[in-house]
Formats: C-alpha cells, sequence, structure tokens
C-alpha cells in the first residue's frame, strides 16, 4: 500500500495561501504612498520655487520613501491577482516575503548612505540653515507618523477519525496548546511588516534630525547633526538586518515552527505509527505545509484518516500524506 494524496483529494482545492488581511495591507499601503508622494511634490516644487536646497532634498528623500512602499504595494497586487495562477506550484503567498527581503536590502543601502553622509560632515563640517532644516524635518515627522498611523494594526481544515477516541482527546489538548504558543510563528505577514519598519526607520531619523538640530542650534554643538545620523543609521541597519534574517528564512523554507513540526509527529506517534519522513515549511502569511510519511500496520488507515487528524492543526493549510505498511520501511 502506497497511498500518496493530498488533502482535498476527491474535492479539488486550490493553492491560495494569502494572508487574511491581504486586500486590507494592500489598500493600506497603496495610500502610504498615496500621502509620501504628494508631500514628495509639495516638497520639491516647493523647494524649487522658493530657491531651497534642503526642501528639495528632502522631497528626494521622501521618493525613495515613496520606492519603498511600491515594492511592497505591487507584491500584493501581483500576489493577490496571481492567487489562482497554475505556474506557482504553491500560490503567490511568500510573494510578500520576497518583497520584504528586497525592501531590507533597501533599508541596509540607506542606512550606509547616512552613515556615509555623517561620517563625512564629521570630517568635513558644512553650515546648517536651521530656520529651514529644523521646519522641514518637523513635517517630514508630521508625515511619517500618518504613515505608521495608516501602517499599523497589521495582520496575521475539519472531519474526524472514526476510533482512538481516547488519544483524539490527547492531541486536541496539545493542539489547543499549539494553537496560542505557535500563532505568531505562522501568521506574521513580511510585506506590510517591511513597509511598517521603512516609515518607522523614517520617523526614527526624523526625531534624531530635530533633536540633534535644536541641540545643535541651542548649544553650537554642530556635531550633534551628524551623530544623529550615526546613530540612525544604526537604528536602521539594526532593522535591516532582523529583515533580512526573518524573510530569508521563509524563502529558503526554514521550519518557522518546529513545535507544529513536534505536534504533527506526535499526531502519529501517539497512535502507535511512525513518522518515517517529515517537511514542515510556510507558504504564505498564517499557512504552512507540510509533507508526512507514515508507516502504519494498520490496514485500515489510509491517507484520509490522517488528513483528519492534520486538518485540525490551525495555520496547517496544506498536507500531503504518504502511508506504507511498516515491514516496507522495516
Amino acid at each position: 500500500m502506497n497511498d500518496f494524496k493530498d488533502a482535498a483529494i476527491g474535492a479539488g482545492h486550490d493553492h491560495i495561501f494569502l494572508g487574511a488581511g491581504h486586500e486590507q495591507n494592500e489598500r493600506k499601503t497603496w495610500a502610504v504612498i498615496a500621502l509620501c508622494s504628494a508631500m514628495m511634490l509639495i516638497e520639491i516644487v516647493g523647494g524649487s520655487m522658493f530657491g531651497s536646497l534642503a526642501l528639495v532634498a528632502d522631497g528626494m528623500h521622501m521618493s525613495t520613501h515613496a520606492g519603498a512602499m511600491l515594492i511592497a504595494a505591487l507584491a500584493y497586487t501581483y500576489a493577490r491577482k496571481h492567487a489562482t495562477d497554475s505556474r506557482f506550484v504553491f500560490g503567490t503567498g511568500k510573494l510578500g516575503d520576497l518583497a520584504g527581503f528586497t525592501s531590507a536590502i533597501v533599508l541596509a543601502m540607506i542606512a550606509l548612505l547616512i552613515g556615509y553622509e555623517a561620517i563625512s560632515r564629521f570630517l568635513s563640517p558644512v553650515p546648517i540653515r536651521f530656520g529651514e532644516a529644523i521646519p522641514i524635518a518637523v513635517v517630514g515627522l508630521l508625515v511619517n507618523l500618518a504613515s505608521v498611523w495608516l501602517l499599523s494594526g497589521h495582520s496575521h481544515g475539519h472531519s474526524h477519525s472514526h476510533d482512538d477516541h481516547a488519544h483524539e482527546e490527547e492531541v486536541q489538548k496539545a493542539l489547543e496548546e499549539h494553537e496560542h504558543d505557535a500563532h505568531d510563528a505562522v501568521t506574521p505577514d513580511h510585506n506590510i511588516h517591511s513597509a511598517y519598519i521603512h516609515v518607522m526607520a523614517d520617523t526614527a531619523v526624523s526625531v534624531l534630525a530635530i533633536i540633534g538640530l535644536v541641540l545643535a542650534r541651542t548649544f553650537g554643538w554642530l556635531w550633534m547633526d551628524p551623530l544623529a545620523g550615526v546613530i540612525g543609521a544604526l537604528v536602521i541597519a539594526n532593522w535591516s538586518y532582523g529583515l533580512l534574517r526573518d524573510t530569508g528564512a521563509i524563502l529558503l523554507d526554514v521550519n518557522p515552527d518546529p513545535r507544529m513540526a513536534e505536534n504533527v509527529r506526535h499526531a502519529v506517534e501517539d497512535r502507535g505509527d511512525k513518522v518515517v519522513d517529515l517537511h514542515v515549511w510556510r507558504v504564505g502569511p498564517g499557512h504552512m505545509s507540510a509533507v508526512v510519511s507514515v508507516a502504519t500496520n494498520e490496514p485500515q488507515r489510509d491517507s484520509r484518516f490522517y488528513h483528519a487528524i492534520f486538518e485540525r492543526f490551525k495555520g496547517l493549510s496544506h498536507v500531503t500524506v504518504e502511508v506504507q505498511p511498516s515491514h516496507v520501511v522495516g
């Protein structure tokens, strides 16, 4: 007996593994792009009309911010429009992780540029036009706070087998515990998270810039302005590293939830069977997939028996089961 079947054999199934808040997050991201683009145009046009280089420079900086948001927004739109495209074997749920990874690289580049500019100003100080620089920094902070508000609050199967009821109660208890312990591991949307980190990074830089400018103007500490830049660059680099680590792990199919794999294994082996091979990975925000190879001495236990168990795991959206007699494995 070598029964290799999918979770919805006979009924058909899709591979749509988008996050629960996908469309809402998509709308939020486009709203932030509209806000940043409007501010960018106002600063560039206004700076050109009134001869303010600082205003034009901040407008150009805002354009990089809008560009980073555009990566996230296009990823949401593309993933939604191609969610049912059969060319994507496990759907488009990971596109957000790819966009997040790309955004993390952009963040790292921004951190390097800010750090380079700050060090250059340490070595060769330039005069600061406080009357223009401080109001621009304040306006930039307000725009970033509005973006943070827009992106805040970003988001995250059922049959039953016919025997082994005592084991069912034990497994159900384990599943209930798992729902609390592993929920955060399977639900993060790294695309909206990367957009959120971008606006938080800009907010942090704006706050540091204002503090540095005010201290420099009040006490004549011109070195405070580049020091604020160095601190901002380090903060952004740290956030970039964390985002690269998290999204890179998803793209390389690192199991984000070892507890899920252990519970899958126990759900099988607590019934006297043996897990020969087991792979668990994430296919989208809130969606995990598993391939399980089971050896059993019970001839009546086919793949449907195990699917009935696995469908009760929260976040386990796609399961493939292979069942074979124990003597074949042995």
